[in-house]
């Protein structure tokens, strides 16, 4: 199918061939239809799968077609509330591409940085705005934003919002904007606490999944190397010395961790940044510019701030450290192997790591391969039978194998423990809330 099939406006099919785009993804070309109809959405599809401009082209199209007096002051008419400035940015920057030809205006707040130039763009007037929630909020009691008008509401990276400790806050949101409203919902995975969120926020939605939030790409060679934890610095460095390695997305499961890494991969004279939440926003924008421009060869990132890197032809993503909620694991991965490419994921797993591997395979339903053929290995390999794969480097071209508590998260925030089922995630067909009980509608 192609976008000109979707009902789709002139202005937003000449917007998306400037973008070089013709055929939508599967979670496009199902949400689309359904968000242009005026009905909620519930739409769950892993990373990388387009999920933005399944909500941002039709609702530039509504908002284009329900737009009154150009002469009269713009007021918010949709709201689109994220987990991180990441992507915050990110999502506005669909937005204006899609609406190029368009006579709309968005703007992007979060927090981090002065509130001025953002109080300064609001009060010019806007049709969409992008927030994070604590700046949303905070500017909302200040008076300067003013959502009793809004006409959508999306909650984007719904299970983000939850493992950021972000629930009272959208909470509050909910009980400001008006009852009468459409409202879509997305998340790249469904546990039973984002069903119970969504029943509390959609009315009769339609949901979507077309793509099982446990799974891997298939184009993404999964590699798993078991190595003592003081060996993990040494190991980085010998993969990395490979040349091969255009660009490498390094994850660590803490912003101390992130810099320690960052530090030593610098002293091995391989040019590498970090971002993290702790990093000043002019901090992590540099640093991501520099990773998609290749002024730096490697980034290492904490699992909140990776959130919005959208790397085209990232080579490699390696877990120095196995995260501990296997959902994640889906997550970081995900950032390779992007829009049918190729890519690679190594992963660094000590002793003490040995059951979040387990919960991993265990989701992902996939023996990872263990390469046993490098220079560090540990001295006790776990997983009898584990397949082996003989040391190749990983900058080699990948193959097309498949194959992502009570806590704090990545930055430091403390989290709740996950809803996990412990065999398969529940049915679509369990609803907690009957009286908002999402209407299943497959994909294909």
């Amino acid at each position: 199918m192609t976008f000109d099939k979707l009902d789709l406006i002139e202005p937003i099919l000449n917007a998306l061939k400037h973008e070089g785009y013709t055929q939508p993804t599967p979670i496009q070309e199902i949400s689309i239809p359904i968000v242009l109809k005026g009905q909620d959405l519930l739409g769950c599809a892993q990373t990388g799968t387009g999920k933005t401009a399944a909500f941002a082209i039709p609702i530039l199209q509504q908002l284009h077609l329900n737009k009154g007096n150009d002469r009269a002051p713009r007021k918010i008419k949709a709201l689109i509330v994220t987990p991180t400035r990441e992507l915050a940015i990110q999502i506005g920057e669909s937005f204006a591409a899609y609406g190029r030809f368009m006579n709309l205006r968005h703007t992007v707040i979060f927090g981090g940085v002065p509130q001025s130039q953002q109080v300064g763009a609001l009060k010019m007037g806007v049709d969409i705005l992008i927030a994070t929630p604590g700046r949303l909020l905070d500017l909302i009691n200040q008076g300067y934003i003013k959502i009793n008008e809004l006409s959508i509401f999306v909650l984007d990276e719904a299970d983000r919002m939850l493992d950021m400790g972000f629930i009272h806050d959208v909470k509050k949101l909910i009980k400001l904007i008006p009852v009468k409203r459409q409202s879509l919902f997305f998340s790249a995975t469904m546990p039973e606490s984002i069903r119970v969120l969504a029943g509390t926020i959609l009315t009769n939605p339609k949901e979507v999944e077309v793509t099982p939030a446990s799974t891997t790409a298939e184009t993404i060679e999964q590699e798993m190397y078991f190595v003592d934890a003081a060996n993990k610095k040494d190991l980085l460095i010998h993969i990395l010395k490979d040349k091969a390695i255009t660009s490498a997305l390094v994850f660590t499961r803490t912003k101390h961790g992130a810099d320690k890494v960052q530090r030593l991969l610098e002293k091995a004279k391989i040019k590498a940044e970090a971002i993290h939440g702790n990093k000043s926003q002019n901090a992590r924008q540099n640093a991501l510019r520099n990773f998609k421009d290749r002024t730096t060869r490697v980034l290492v990132a904490t699992d909140i701030a990776a959130r919005g890197i959208d790397i085209d032809e990232l080579n490699l993503v390696i877990n120095y450290e196995i995260p501990n909620i296997p959902e994640t694991y889906v997550h970081r991965i995900g950032r390779t192997g992007r829009a049918g490419l190729e890519g690679k994921a190594v992963s660094f797993c000590d002793v003490e790591e040995f059951d979040y591997l387990r919960d991993i395979q265990k989701l992902i339903s996939i023996q990872i391969p263990v390469v046993k053929d490098h220079p560090y290995p540990a001295e006790n390999l776990p997983v009898p039978g584990a397949k082996k794969v003989k040391g190749k480097s990983p900058g080699a071209k990948a193959g097309a194998r498949g194959g992502t508590g009570t806590g704090k998260n990545t930055d430091g925030n403390k989290i709740a423990k996950p809803n996990r089922p412990q065999s398969s995630r529940p049915p679509l067909s369990h609803t907690p809330n009957t009286e908002n009980a999402p209407k299943k509608y497959w994909g294909k």
